[in-house]
């Protein structure tokens, strides 16, 4: 049950069969809007929900301890609108139309380019052709020349190798706690892919676990978006044999691949750069209005 604004509730998995649906239906392609990446990092988040007078729903969060709120199904009225900027310090993951439809109103648009999501082609990931990927496809080569893999579905019966290598995965990068980065969302969503509908595929290499990747349809039905990619350090090009394994048995509906953003961590940037993103789904910050 979503109160009615201004109370707020967390955000659960018995609300995905009302959520689920309307993030499905939005073209956007912003990655956030998922009803699994709301869920999964509702507490590293502090997301909150709630339903304004209008019918629209209002997701709010913390990031550094400043707050936030999104309206991924459209914007409010203008007295609601200026409430929700009295009582959080801004807008996120506005979209290129929203920040359009929020400077005629007078708010301060702000680029976030931390958080644009890399756009991939499906079909350049899945081939690797051309000079520019040239690099990328000797790794692939070299890889598979020198190590035995095999690809598997990432189903139930494989869950467990799946969760072992996600362990293996946080002690090679040495994270304290379990909360640490993104590990406790992506434990949760290999425990809950059934209920999620989350899919994806899981690599062996001389017979040992040693990558996976976990996703879904991102809204509008085009796009396929990665919200989970581990593997283990010690194969040189495994991360892109992966990448290019997954993207070659994705179906040719999904025009391109969301691999989400960098938050502004420089070896990721580099390395999600050096993937060749064909483009990106910009997203912005609002604040209100001078």
């Amino acid at each position: 049950m979503i109160p009615d604004y201004p109370d707020f509730s967390e955000v659960t998995l018995d609300m995905r069969p009302a959520l689920h649906p309307l993030f499905s239906s939005l073209d956007c392609g912003i990655s956030e809007f998922a009803f699994a990446n709301i869920y999964l990092f509702r507490e590293a988040h502090a997301y909150g929900i709630s339903r304004l007078k209008d019918n629209l729903l209002v997701i709010t969060g913390s990031d550094n301890g400043k707050s936030f709120f999104m309206l991924p199904f459209g914007l409010p009225g203008k007295d609601t609108l200026n409430r929700l900027f009295e009582r959080f310090s801004s807008m996120k993951c506005v979209s290129e139309e929203m920040a359009g439809r929020l400077k005629g109103l007078g708010c301060n648009i702000m680029e976030d380019r931390d958080n644009f999501d890399y756009i991939y082609s499906r079909e350049e990931m899945a081939s690797l052709s051309g000079r520019k990927f040239h690099r990328r496809k000797n790794l692939v080569n070299a890889f598979m020349a020198n190590h035995s893999c095999e690809a598997r579905p990432l189903l139930e019966e494989y869950r467990g190798d799946a969760l072992a290598l996600l362990d293996r995965w946080r002690r090679e990068r040495g994270a304290l706690h379990a909360s640490g980065g993104d590990y406790a969302a992506a434990k949760e969503a290999l425990e809950r892919m059934d209920t999620l509908q989350l899919c994806g595929g899981i690599y062996y290499v001389e017979g040992r676990p040693a990558a996976y990747t976990l996703g879904e349809e991102l809204g509008g039905g085009k796009t396929f978006a990665i919200h989970f990619e581990k593997g283990v350090g010690e194969y040189k090009g495994l991360m892109q044999f992966v990448s290019q394994a997954f993207a070659s048995i994705l179906p040719e509906k999904y025009g391109h691949i969301n691999r989400e953003q960098d938050l502004g961590i420089e070896g990721l940037r580099k390395a999600k750069l050096a993937l060749r993103p064909s483009g990106f789904v910009r997203k912005y910050r609002a604040g209100k209005a001078a």
